[in-house]
């Protein structure tokens, strides 16, 4: 099992994390709740378990430079988003923070996908996701192309910017959205949503959706009616799920709706994004400053990489993504990233949607 943990200093964005972090620990809030329930809240025995499966499993590592140091390192990675790096899918799912620290790191990560215009089939973009995490589930992979491509065929071209933000809410929001399934077909059918079946979220697998190709599923449900069911579906589960307000913002602009309609207006929506707090606003999505100065700072240290790249017509940025280790370097195991899949450098704009 390989860890996320990197010996490194943090730079500005992760100091500002572990700062935000260490605003939350000390906020009257927290004084408020009984400790087992701020434990369960922040899942801080899920990251005590791990911590020391990660010890005793590189022992023999970690006696070299002692056993507080480890710790110290270990959640510094915690606070900063870096644990989640090469581990198996159990791990990065378990909890809210793990979530959103994939979802950035595979931004941050392949951010260059979508500087340079390319566009990816679903399948190449399961690739990337299999870089940060070798046994990501191809099913959320095409979960998330689903909510982009509609009814199209799943082999067609999606921007990068298109699909971070459905898989951003495909994948955060998994259970829920596994029980709004349920709701809706229910609704569709004419019965009455009373039993919600909530698939575990530790197993990794998950219940397939129900099919909503019919001809009455084109007409969609009452905008109202559903968002009553989902509103007692948010009360009544503790799993993550999108803040209720920004729920009934979206479905008050319409009268009936479909169930990918729903799904796409989550995934455009900006509230929700922002209460996420994974991904910056869309019109930022290409920009990472102190990702950038990382990057730069590795390939000065590669002779001769910056000439042997040539320049997109429109971006300036390299063609082809230079194949330079993650500034992200896991603690014990170390492996190499490649940060391009096969065909994400073909020319497709003309394809772009």
């Amino acid at each position: 099992m390989a860890s996320g943990t990197a010996l490194r200093k943090p730079g500005r964005r992760g100091a500002a994390a572990s700062a935000s972090a260490s605003r939350r620990m000390l906020s009257p809030d927290r004084l408020a709740l009984p400790d087992y329930e701020y434990l369960a809240q922040r899942h801080v025995l899920t990251y005590m378990e791990d911590a020391v499966s990660q010890l005793l499993e590189n022992r023999e590592d970690i006696s070299q430079y002692g056993i507080a140091r480890f710790f110290t390192e270990y959640f510094n990675s915690v606070c900063q988003g870096t644990h989640i790096l090469f581990r198996e899918f159990s791990f990065i799912q378990a909890t809210p923070h793990n979530r959103a620290s994939f979802l950035r790191a595979f931004w941050r990560c392949f951010r260059t996908v979508g500087k340079n215009g390319d566009l990816l089939t679903m399948k190449e973009y399961h690739c990337l996701l299999q870089l940060l995490c070798p046994d990501f589930p191809l099913e959320l992979t095409q979960k998330a192309a689903r909510i982009v491509l509609m009814d199209d065929a799943m082999d067609c071209l999606m921007s990068f910017s298109d699909f971070l933000f459905a898989f951003q809410i495909q994948f955060y929001y998994s259970e829920f959205l596994e029980s709004v399934a349920a709701i809706y077909q229910d609704l569709l059918t004419g019965k009455n949503p009373n039993t919600v079946i909530v698939p575990t979220s530790s197993s990794g697998q998950h219940r397939q959706r129900p099919s909503l190709n019919e001809t009455s599923a084109l007409e969609g449900v009452e905008a109202s009616l559903f968002y009553q069911y989902l509103e007692n579906l948010c009360d009544r589960h503790k799993y993550s799920c999108p803040p209720p307000p920004l729920v009934k913002e979206v479905l008050s602009n319409v009268q009936r709706l479909t169930f990918y309609g729903f799904l796409v207006a989550l995934s455009k929506h900006h509230g929700i994004n922002q209460a996420l707090g994974a991904l910056p606003d869309k019109g930022d999505l290409m920009h990472d400053p102190a990702m950038d100065e990382e990057l730069e700072r590795l390939m000065a240290q590669v002779p001769g990489l910056l000439t042997t790249t040539t320049s997109g017509p429109e971006s300036g940025c390299p063609r082809t993504s230079p194949r330079v280790g993650s500034p992200w370097r896991p603690l014990h195991h170390p492996r190499k990233v490649d940060a391009e899949s096969d065909g994400s450098t073909e020319e497709t704009e003309e394809s772009e949607p």
